[in-house]
């Protein structure tokens, strides 16, 4: 990928992910405006394309689709920063739905936008994400504010169950986990199996992306 600074040096490379072609032709057409800022490199219609399309361009952006044929888009997320680290994730859903969003930030998307938006509030998501901040719908930030958990990332995982997890990601065996925080064996399976249920994947690499991309690493 060209170096330089994404949408100022140079173009931000993008990938719609979406299952309709009227919404990608639409997304096409919004970014083509904006040509000297967004490049789209390419398309896909459902998860295995995404993660393969993602696997080859190495994008700035990914736009993302809630519900796509072929997988969970969330689930997806962890294989697509395992190949591109850097990736920014902008979700474009029809889903007005506090959860839903907590639950795109927790996976480690950036921004919650809903298809109604206008070409401008688009734009905005997807600048902001690439620029590493996070954007949500107005009025599901207002929702998200006065829920009891927020919507910060990592916020579904107990104190006790990111611990476990960061030091899984550092390389710790399950043993060498009851140690270091003086608790039983037994106890550290129960906060590894609650956290990889939450989490919704279980391999050394997936948790090792997603500490990494939530900030917990040492």
């Amino acid at each position: 990928m060209e170096s330089g600074t994404p949408g100022v040096t140079r173009p931000i490379d993008v990938i719609i992910a979406d299952d309709h072609a009227v919404v990608r032709d639409g997304l096409r057409a919004v970014m083509e405006r904006e040509a000297d800022e967004f490049r789209v490199v390419a398309e896909a219609a459902d998860i295995p394309t995404m993660i393969r399309a993602v696997r080859e361009h190495k994008p700035d952006l990914l736009t993302l689709d809630l519900t796509m044929p072929g997988g969970s888009s969330l689930a997806a997320l962890p294989q697509c920063f395992i190949a591109h680290p850097t990736l920014a994730v902008a979700i474009l859903t029809m889903r007005e739905d506090p959860e839903y969003a907590r639950q795109a930030l927790r996976a480690g998307a950036r921004s919650y936008v809903l298809k109604e938006a206008e070409p401008l509030e688009l734009l905005q998501a997807f600048r902001l994400a690439v620029a590493g901040g996070n954007y949500l719908h107005p009025r599901l930030g207002a929702l998200m504010a006065t829920g009891e958990d927020g919507a910060t990332d990592g916020a579904v995982l107990s104190e006790r169950e990111r611990e476990v997890v960061r030091l899984i990601a550092n390389g710790y065996t399950n043993p060498e986990i009851a140690e270091k925080l003086n608790v039983a064996e037994r106890t550290v399976k129960t906060y590894r199996a609650r956290a990889i249920e939450k989490l919704g994947f279980s391999s050394r690499a997936e948790i090792t992306a997603y500490v990494r991309r939530v900030g917990l690493s040492e």
